[in-house]
């Protein structure tokens, strides 16, 4: 399902932050990397891979490892959708696709922290 969300246009088109960005931003089919465009739809991948990291962390045992396991987790997701994105057609260069993943693995890294604070923070309120 999550593969499906991460390669359908359809999907990404009626997400309310890509929405949002083309009221603000308008369209802009040559977006370069210094665009305002280009950095908030690269926080919004951040994002949506931190919900997923997170949910990996609280699916496996704990580890020392954690961060780094869930950094490896999502990048490993979010290289598969970028293959399935260029089996598609999808014009990214392998620079861009390769960026794409590292977003992906600082978005799980990013959500075990998170995950794991947030347990921190319900484990002292608790007592």
């Amino acid at each position: 399902m999550l593969l499906y969300a991460g390669t359908s246009y359809s999907v990404y088109r009626h997400t309310l932050p890509h929405r949002l960005i083309e009221r603000i931003f308008g369209e802009d089919p040559d977006e370069t990397w210094w665009s305002p465009r280009f950095y908030l739809r690269k926080s919004y991948s951040i994002v949506a891979f931190t919900l997923i990291g997170a949910v990996a962390n609280l699916a496996l045992p704990p580890s020392a490892w954690a961060v780094l396991r869930g950094a490896l987790i999502v990048a490993g997701f979010s290289a598969l959708i970028e293959v399935a994105q260029k089996l598609h057609g999808a014009p990214e260069s392998l620079l861009w696709s390769t960026f794409d993943v590292g977003c992906g693995a600082a978005g799980g890294a990013l959500g075990v922290i998170v995950a794991q604070a947030l347990g921190r923070f319900r484990a002292g309120r608790a007592r």
